[in-house]
C-alpha cells in the first residue's frame, strides 16, 4: 500500500474507534526513517489501548499489513504503532500538549483528513 493511502486508512481507523484532532503529517523530504506521522488524541489510557488495537487489528485483517514496532502499551499515556512508512502515535491529551509533535514537525505538509471518513477503506 503506498504511504499516502496507509496514512489515510490509518486515521480512518483510529477515528472509526473515537480518535480526536486526527493529523496526517508528511515528512518524507524531511526524515528518512517514514514518510507519514498521524497523530490522534484518545480520552484516556483504556481509549489509546483500544485505538491502538483496533488499527492493528484490522490492518492485519482486512490489508495483511503487520506494525513492525508497538511501544507505550503499558501506561498507554502514548502509544506508538510503526508500519514503517508510516508511524501511528496515540496520545491522551496531557501528553500530546507536552510532546507538541506538531509543531516539532510544523513545517512539514498535512494530508486533508476529512472529518467523519472513519469507515473509508484502501483510499488514495
Amino acid at each position: 500500500m503506498e504511504s499516502e493511502a496507509l496514512a489515510r486508512r490509518i486515521a480512518a481507523v483510529a477515528e472509526d474507534k473515537g480518535a480526536t484532532d486526527l493529523v496526517a503529517i508528511d515528512v518524507s523530504e524531511l526524515l528518512g526513517y517514514t514518510d507519514y506521522l498521524v497523530i490522534c488524541t484518545a480520552r484516556n489510557e483504556r481509549q489509546a489501548k483500544a485505538i491502538a488495537e483496533e488499527v492493528q487489528f484490522r490492518l492485519k485483517r482486512e490489508d495483511e499489513l503487520i506494525a513492525k514496532r508497538v511501544e507505550g502499551l503499558p501506561e498507554a499515556r502514548w502509544i506508538l504503532v510503526d508500519y514503517l512508512d508510516c508511524i501511528l502515535h496515540v496520545f491522551i491529551a496531557e501528553t500530546r500538549d507536552l510532546y507538541r509533535l506538531e509543531q516539532l514537525w510544523g513545517e512539514a505538509p498535512r494530508l486533508d483528513l476529512p472529518e467523519g471518513a472513519g469507515d473509508v477503506r484502501r483510499r488514495a
